[in-house]
């Protein structure tokens, strides 16, 4: 039979060097896929952030350009202008239309 192995603090431990060094390589090895790995996750979880504050951003443009809550573009103020010279001129032409008719 074998002997039982006595492990206490007095035993000791022989390992050869380049043992002993493939061991610190690969522990250190570990440690950089670790450190990596999650430098990526917390990149991709500030990536996700900033895409929700865009969508929720986007989201609220959608809605309140539409409404003019957000303010118009200065071709839209041109725009606004004229139909209310062409409402104007309406009105006249109506006015006019009327008072024709009424002559007659």
């Amino acid at each position: 039979m074998t002997k039982p192995i006595d492990i206490n603090e007095g035993s000791q431990v022989k390992l050869e060097l380049k043992s002993l060094i493939g061991i610190i390589l690969a522990i250190l090895s570990i440690a950089g896929v670790w450190f990596t790995l999650t430098a990526h996750l917390a990149q991709l979880q500030l990536d996700v952030i900033r895409m929700q504050d865009a969508v929720k951003m986007n989201s609220e443009f959608r809605v309140k350009w539409p409404r003019g809550e957000l303010g118009a573009l200065p071709d839209d103020a041109k725009q606004d202008l004229r139909i209310e010279y062409l409402q104007t001129d309406l009105e006249e032409l109506k006015l006019q239309l009327k008072k024709l008719t009424e002559e007659k």
